[in-house]
């Protein structure tokens, strides 16, 4: 059977037409070589070699170039003449210009010839350069030449000497056994412009390549959609023809939930290991016992991608010295605390948001075709890079959306992206909200993004607690998640943007009517709220900013308090420049936090609900004093002025 070429591979790759590129000298033409050839070819090799393919009466050195060019492998086959020939040395030059620069797999044969003679030119070789040299225009090319046989001497190769004991034939089998497990490594589909890879992948490859004999395990998290899979990818592509043995399993969440995912990644990653086409197990414990036993035997190299629970890592790799010295494991996750209590052993590294001329070369190839915008679109695309917050899948998502689109469409999609996020954005990472474990965490989630971002974790834990919330590990979950972040001093609780407008869209999704939802954010569904006195008891928090009011006297709009009556799960309010009038006492008795921005008042009324109250904000506001007459017992735990 044919091997499957992959023809949009990566950057680093053109479309191929051979498998194999057979280089030889003329001593081992009708021999050994033809020999080769005729196995590779009965094997479902496209194979290459000049006497066959070459059309007659063209230069022969592009075409061979081309050849060279399009094909996945090269197989040279070093005899005591090889060095002879000037034409096979260039060969030899520009196959590992190729490998150089390109995926492209070379395998050294050396047919009766020591692999020393080749790396150092001795013995015929010597007297193959002797020659080469007395001829003075050839000087720079020598260098070339000697430089590639040193390298190539260096490659992992296959040696056969005294070639008539007779093991000819199993020589050769064992050459293309070798070179169908290379060639069914094949680099993986990675998109085009991989705007800011490089710099987020540099210290990775370092890491691939740095030689040592212990096992290493990297975890590549952040949020989803900042590019996990593409780096790891791109690294994979980099890295997997150093290694004895390597596998790259892609989208392991979904693949898992499926029906029986979890073996078929088994038999995948046993399949990729071991070079067989199938592999037969029965269930997932046999499956582990045989993936401990193959990982044991040769240096592998692996990349498990969108891991997000420990019972996906445990089926396909335990975190046991069972790998053999120099294996690197790479996982890809939104869940910081994965690895848990392996951590320990583990490589961290968090993926960084595109910076803006990243964001803008990105989002430009996807709505131009080039790494910038054309002239007139060039303010509307700046307002995209503001509102993607340097998340690639939003600026390719918005970019291929908005691309070939008129300017008055463009507006239109700006004015839009502002009330409701692309859904295509909002489906992705909406998993992560999907994958916490409870409604708690859920909920948790809801309210930071509607009321507490930017605030200290302090003051929401103590907000929170006591309401149906265990707020300090809900947090964590978050932050595991890459739901939310801290500062540096672990005090601030951050969202990014898109996240943040993700928990709103899930919220505005729960009904058409702003009342009947959890939480109303918007100042126009707030304003219409209270206003019209429509609110309900589903109503958990509330935003009202009265300066995003259209009306140019919205500071002398005044509101009723009783228009708070029928909000009795009401726990979180927000009030900034607003003007209420009639009775305190009409607000939910199970208010937790009011934030009231310019309130109007110098005191508390009297009738104000405090029993549940456990943080006042009143930043900027004319409160001198708490309340008016003898004081009271407080029970607020938190005041800021």
């Amino acid at each position: 059977m044919a091997l499957a070429l992959a023809t949009t591979i990566s950057p680093n790759t053109c479309p191929t037409s051979y498998h194999v590129f057979l280089s030889f000298r003329g001593d081992t033409r009708k021999t050994f070589t033809d020999h080769l050839y005729t196995a590779f070819v009965n094997s479902g090799f496209r194979t290459f070699r000049d006497d066959d393919e070459l059309p007659r009466g063209h230069d022969i050195k592009p075409e061979l170039r081309k050849a060279i060019e399009q094909s996945r492998s090269s197989v040279i086959v070093f005899s005591q003449d090889y060095a002879s020939s000037g034409w096979c040395l260039d060969e030899l030059v520009m196959i590992m210009e190729r490998k150089r620069t390109r995926d492209h797999i070379v395998l050294p044969v050396f047919y009766d010839v020591d692999p020393s003679q080749v790396r150092k030119q001795t013995g015929s070789l010597a007297k193959a350069f002797a020659r080469h040299e007395r001829n003075h225009s050839l000087k720079d090319k020598v260098k070339r030449w000697r430089a590639a046989l040193t390298e190539v001497a260096d490659l992992a190769g296959m040696v056969l000497q005294n070639e008539a004991d007779g093991h000819e034939s199993k020589f050769i089998k064992k050459i293309v056994r070798v070179m169908k497990d290379k060639l069914r490594r094949i680099p993986l589909s990675v998109e085009p412009h991989l705007i800011g890879v490089d710099s987020q992948t540099e210290g990775i490859n370092l890491w691939l390549q740095d030689g040592s004999a212990d096992v290493g395990i990297l975890l590549i998290h952040g949020m989803r959609g900042i590019g996990k899979s593409t780096i790891a990818k791109f690294v994979y592509n980099s890295n997997f023809q150093k290694f004895e043995r390597c596998s790259f399993l892609e989208n392991v969440r979904e693949v898992s939930e499926q029906s029986n995912g979890l073996l078929r990644l088994q038999k995948q990653l046993l399949s990729d290991i071991l070079g067989a086409n199938e592999v037969k197990i029965h269930n997932i414990s046999e499956g582990m016992a045989k993936i401990e036993d193959s990982i044991s035997s040769e240096r592998v190299f692996l990349v498990l991608d969108d891991v997000d629970h420990v019972d996906q890592l445990a089926a396909l790799l335990r975190m046991q010295n069972r790998f053999h010295p120099g294996s690197k494991i790479i996982i890809t996750s939104t869940c910081a605390g994965l690895l848990g209590a392996h951590c320990q052993f583990a490589k961290l590294n968090e993926v960084r948001i595109l910076g803006e001329d990243d964001s803008l070369a990105l989002f430009s190839w996807h709505a131009f075709g080039q790494d910038h915008p054309i002239g007139s679109y060039t303010d509307y695309s700046k307002r995209v890079i503001d509102h993607c917050g340097g998340l690639p899948l939003a600026l390719k998502v918005l970019g291929s959306s908005l691309s070939g689109k008129n300017l008055v469409v463009w507006e239109s999609a700006l004015n839009k992206l502002e009330a409701i996020p692309n859904g295509e954005i909002m489906k992705k990472l909406k998993i992560s909200y999907d994958s916490l474990q409870d409604d708690h965490d859920r909920n948790l989630f809801l309210h930071i993004a509607f009321f507490f971002i930017g605030m200290e974790k302090g003051i929401i834990v103590t907000i929170l607690d006591d309401y149906d919330f265990f707020t300090e590990v809900g947090i964590q979950n978050l932050i595991d998640r890459c739901l939310v972040t801290t500062d540096k001093d672990n005090k601030l609780v951050q969202m990014h943007d898109m996240i943040r407008d993700m928990g709103r869209e899930i919220v505005r999704l729960e009904s058409k009517e702003p009342e009947r939802r959890s939480r109303v954010w918007h100042h126009k569904d707030s304003f219409k709220i209270l206003s019209e006195n429509i609110g309900t008891q589903t109503i958990e928090g509330l935003v009202l900013n009265m300066q995003m009011h259209p009306s140019r006297n919205s500071s002398k709009v005044v509101l009723e308090t009783n228009a708070f009556t029928r909000m009795h799960k009401l726990r979180l309010l927000q009030l900034s420049h607003v003007q209420l009038s009639g009775r305190y006492k009409e607000f939910p008795a199970g208010l937790r936090w009011l934030c009231w921005i310019k309130f109007p008042l110098a005191s508390l009324p009297a009738d104000f609900p405090l029993e549940s109250l456990v943080a006042l904000e009143m930043c900027y506001s004319s409160l001198r004093r708490l309340w008016r007459g003898t004081k009271r017992d407080s029970f607020l735990k938190i005041v800021q002025d």
